[in-house]
């Protein structure tokens, strides 16, 4: 991201308006403590509840998770994005946005779709989508599983695939783009009724983590990047007891040495630590989240931060790099959290 003036690094957090939020806000990021102060917000698409940025960190992109669904995209240059054009008409209720080949793609949960907007050089919308790819099928669940839910879509480490994680089919879906069209490659049958949200990558490119909604799991999966072929290996338990009452993991995150996986469990609002061995997960501790419903988590600087979206607040946690483990705060006198009302996600420049 461009310095603009010598300021801090920025974190940009997503939220809900219909239930309160402030739309886009941006926050800054304090490099010894990992605190977030909030600078402004924008409020000028509906929920924008998942952002992405293209990796000059120049270009900000967020869906607009309502029925008609759409993606926009804003110039970052300072404490405020601005808007870049006109937002691109996409799927239905889109959860969450990648970048891949001059694209920007989204997971559309509505319309269990994903689809293609092209980018312009400078990063900017080039205009209407350029195509779509319709998932197909259901799982056990009566209720939740009905037909497809496309929940995540992200390009796999070596640049080479797309992936697409569907929690309606139990699945995850692997193309490429031909013509800006999505195309499938093949499709990974997981556990029937596990509900596949999101899935991470370790940075060995060999390994990756499915968090699975409806059962409280994470699928370790091995990945072979020369033939696009992702194999489930072993499914282990986010929580070290039965859930008391709902529970419904949202986020996934894998630390940048490899080592250590955390995920994040709404109803019993709960982080979770995993050490990674080989092809084993291994659960070592859960904590309070620092708020309820966490939907989302993010790793920066040796923090872990959550979006809590009920109790309308970001909190972070200082990761020991030794045991993986968080600790509320920086370990300093300081706040602990920021309120944002209707938090959904968190990503870093």
């Amino acid at each position: 991201m461009a310095d603009g003036g010598g300021w801090q690094r920025r974190a940009f957090i997503g939220s809900f308006t219909a239930a309160g939020g402030p739309g886009i806000v941006t926050a800054a990021v304090a490099p010894d403590t990992g605190a977030l102060t909030l600078l402004s917000s924008l409020d000028g698409l509906s929920d924008p509840s998942y952002l992405a940025l293209a990796p000059d960190g120049d270009t900000l992109y967020a869906v607009s998770e309502t029925a008609e669904g759409t993606v926009a995209a804003y110039r970052v240059t300072g404490d405020r994005p601005e808007p870049v054009g006109r937002p691109v008409r996409v799927g239905g209720g889109p959860t969450h946005l990648g970048l891949y080949d001059g694209h920007v793609l989204t997971a559309d949960y509505g319309s269990g779709s994903v689809t293609a907007v092209p980018l312009r050089p400078d990063g900017g919308l080039a205009g209407p989508a350029s195509g779509a790819l319709r998932h197909t099928g259901a799982g056990p669940h009566t209720r939740r599983q009905q037909g497809p839910h496309a929940h995540q879509v992200q390009a796999d480490p070596s640049g080479r695939w797309v992936v697409s994680v569907d929690l309606g089919t139990d699945s995850v879906r692997v193309c490429t783009l031909t013509g800006g069209t999505p195309v499938p490659h093949r499709e990974i049958a997981l556990r029937p009724g596990s509900g596949p949200r999101h899935l991470a990558f370790h940075p060995d490119g060999t390994h990756a983590y499915v968090v699975n909604e409806l059962a409280p799991t994470v699928t370790v999966c091995r990945w072979d990047a020369s033939d696009g072929l992702l194999k489930p290996l072993t499914e282990v338990q986010v929580l070290a007891d039965a859930p008391a009452g709902d529970a419904y993991p949202s986020g996934i995150v894998v630390s940048p040495d490899g080592r250590f996986v955390w995920t994040a469990t709404r109803g019993e609002d709960v982080l979770s630590t995993f050490a990674v061995d080989g092809d084993e997960l291994r659960l070592l501790a859960t904590v309070p989240c620092g708020g309820h419903w966490p939907r989302a988590i993010a790793e920066s600087g040796g923090y872990l931060y959550v979006a809590n979206e009920r109790s309308g607040d970001v909190t972070w946690f200082a990761l020991d790099a030794e045991t993986g483990l968080p600790r509320r705060g920086g370990g300093g006198p300081g706040p602990a959290s920021v309120k944002v009302a209707a938090a959904s996600c968190v990503v870093f420049g």
